[in-house]
């Protein structure tokens, strides 16, 4: 390449450069005007209401969407006190047109499914937008699985009694911390 072809290829680099952090500051401005998604929106997962997943606002309220996408933003472990008990959570932060948190207990199959899928990845993987997929089981009518989604690509990965599921986690956990260090 000449010097001028080197001199037009980068100034095209930072208009392009320039129109995507155009694109970024328009996509994470807040929504103007009257609605009804102020803050964050946490869903249970778990069939405990009849639905999939559902909310709390008083009473619990199904959530008819099947699938929820976006950028995953975290992962943690949360000890929390429900029904006179301690217990631990899985909590995913997801970033969408708003920000969702899905709790789960951190043994469920459906913390499970994700802690597994995520492990897999590669913070490349998960700098796209994931789908999760709540799935209920066809012999137990409590059990929720959840499929993840990377693009139109589902992640396959099996889990077993001899799952180490320490590692499995610090794996998810470093994978998904790794993915939102990623530079635009």
């Amino acid at each position: 390449m000449n010097p001028q072809e080197n001199a037009e290829l980068l100034a095209a680099l930072m208009r392009q450069e320039e129109l995507l952090k155009q694109l970024v500051a328009a996509i994470n401005k807040p929504k103007l005007g009257l609605h009804s998604e102020a803050g964050n929106c946490k869903i249970y997962c778990n069939r405990q209401h009849g639905g999939l997943w559902y909310t709390l606002n008083g009473e619990p309220s199904d959530v008819p969407q099947t699938a929820l996408t976006g950028y995953l933003k975290e992962l943690r472990f949360e000890n929390t006190e429900r029904r006179k008990k301690e217990t631990c959570k899985l909590l995913i932060t997801m970033q969408t047109d708003r920000t969702y948190i899905l709790e789960s207990g951190y043994d469920t199959h459906f913390s499970k499914c994700i802690l597994a899928a995520i492990a897999t990845l590669t913070p490349e993987q998960l700098y796209s937008p994931i789908t999760l997929q709540p799935h209920p089981g066809t012999t137990d009518e409590n059990v929720l699985f959840c499929r993840i989604w990377v693009e139109s690509e589902l992640v396959m990965a099996s889990y077993n009694e001899q799952t180490e599921w320490r590692e499995v986690s610090k794996q998810a956990l470093a994978v998904t911390k790794a993915a939102n260090e990623i530079a635009f």
